[in-house]
């Protein structure tokens, strides 16, 4: 077995993995406009994303006026919005990838099937355990985050951020928003690995060893709460109502978009969009690494990056055993 090479896995990316190079030294300015560009334009997760939240704005979201009291009226119609991009999201990707095995297991990283029963899933499945979590509370806590800041905004106890007036910050919001996610994700994720927390509330997150589209928001509510709470930054720096929506919507459908178990959507032999992180597969395999994203080099310089090496393997099982052992 090489140095690249890793048993147990059908599709390997190129490895060791690479975190942005915007915190290598010495600096290297072309790789960073190439990472910048690859991240964000032509098509991205976060170009697709931006794109519905601007399109939910203008055509699916209720006035702003409207937000100014609690209603059931806007805030139902923000929920049905939801509910059916998560429907269209993850039940499309799942259909793509597993009910018509469209590319079969091309790009696909764990060569097993998704678990059709388990007694460890909360409705005997692991599709419908995880269907029942993301459409049950996830959904839901992510209306009602929207609803609740864009009553905020609307009653002036959030500022109002408009292209007419600050241009410069209105598109720099969007840039920043994955930029917080990296560090906001990385915090909450350990944290919600320590023992107690893992026991009653990340466990049922990590049923997914094998990961789907729905499972990236198959978790406890609880989980789900917090790991949504990111949008309340909002408080303090302050949004527009696309902001807000985007802010969601990113890490609501980027969650199923990044658990597919496939490094990309292939058509026609081309790999056309880049979807599931080897970086994160490795989590819902290996547990104690990898926690945060490659946006910022976290688990880098925390000591919890596994490259996708032999060697970064035999460092993390060493490591494991040195805590079991303490």
């Amino acid at each position: 077995m090489s140095e690249e090479q890793l048993k147990g896995w059908n599709h390997l990316p190129d490895v060791p993995l690479k975190v942005s190079p915007i915190f290598m030294w010495p600096p290297q300015p072309v790789e960073w406009v190439k990472w910048f560009w690859n991240s964000w334009f032509l098509i991205t997760e976060k170009l697709i994303v931006l794109g519905i939240a601007f399109a939910s704005f203008y055509w699916l979201q209720p006035p702003l006026e409207e937000s100014k009291t609690f209603a059931a009226g806007w805030i139902s119609q923000m929920y049905a919005r939801n509910l059916l991009l998560t429907l269209v999201i993850a039940g499309g990707l799942h259909l793509w990838f597993y009910t018509f095995s469209a590319q079969g297991k091309t790009l696909k990283y764990d060569p097993r099937p998704l678990m059709v029963k388990g007694k460890q899933f909360t409705l005997g499945g692991q599709i419908r355990d995880n269907m029942f979590w993301t459409l049950g509370t996830g959904v839901l806590i992510w209306t009602t985050y929207e609803a609740v800041l864009l009553w905020a905004i609307a009653n002036g106890h959030i500022s109002m951020i408009t292209w007419a007036a600050n241009p410069v910050w209105f598109v720099a919001i969007f840039f920043l928003i994955p930029i917080w996610e990296s560090l906001y994700f990385y915090v909450i994720h350990r944290a919600i690995h320590y023992p107690f927390l893992y026991k009653h509330v990340h466990y049922l997150h990590h049923r997914n060893i094998n990961v789907g589209p729905w499972s990236g928001m198959s978790q406890h509510p609880i989980e789900q709460m917090i790991f949504l709470g990111s949008v309340f930054v909002h408080i303090w720096i302050g949004a527009h109502p696309v902001h807000i929506l985007f802010h969601l919507q990113y890490y609501f459908l980027t969650a199923i978009s990044t658990h597919t178990g496939y490094q990309g959507l292939l058509v026609n032999d081309k790999n056309r969009l880049a979807l599931g992180t080897f970086h994160h597969q490795m989590h819902h395999r290996y547990f104690e690494c990898n926690y945060g994203s490659l946006e910022i080099p976290w688990d880098k310089w925390f000591g919890s990056f596994h490259d996708g090496t032999v060697s970064a393997n035999v460092k993390m099982q060493e490591r494991r055993k040195r805590i079991m052992n303490k």
